[in-house]
């Protein structure tokens, strides 16, 4: 069996609630990253995406200068554009549970924890649990296309 382990993003690069959006916006740049988690201490606390840091800059229905933009980037924290209590996976989890809480829950990627035997898969983060990885949908496709070469 393929477990979530086999094919997540190990030790991901994260982002504290207290943090600026910009810094979150940089190191999603600078990693080539759309998401990361968002921990507090070692305990997952939510996710920001790239999509929520669009919405909180731009909107399609105000004019505004870019030094207001600059504004929200450098004075807005994480913690109010993220998703709280995220969805999450765990390591040992089958590739396909993974999978199916992505599609089910119409999402890209899911922050993956260790150590949440008190919690089923995919119910948020108990206290317990430990950030080890991230498994994204770009994870999912590089799998299938090993194996698909592998069947060629």
């Amino acid at each position: 069996m393929v477990t979530v382990a086999d094919v997540m993003t190990s030790d991901p690069v994260t982002v504290m609630p207290d943090d600026s959006l910009r810094l979150a916006r940089d190191r999603m740049a600078e990693g080539g990253f759309r998401r990361l988690p968002v921990v507090q201490s070692t305990r997952l606390v939510g996710i920001i995406t790239d999509r929520d840091l669009r919405r909180a800059t731009n909107s399609p229905f105000v004019l505004r200068e870019r030094w207001y933009d600059d504004l929200i980037l450098d004075q807005v924290k994480v913690w109010g554009a993220m998703t709280a209590n995220p969805v999450t996976v765990e390591a040992g989890a089958a590739l396909i549970a993974a999978a199916k809480l992505m599609r089910d829950h119409k999402i890209c990627g899911l922050p993956v924890l260790e150590g949440t035997e008190s919690e089923p898969i995919g119910q948020g983060m108990p206290a317990e649990g430990r950030l080890v990885g991230i498994i994204t949908q770009t994870d999912m496709l590089g799998y299938l296309i090993q194996l698909l070469k592998a069947g060629t």
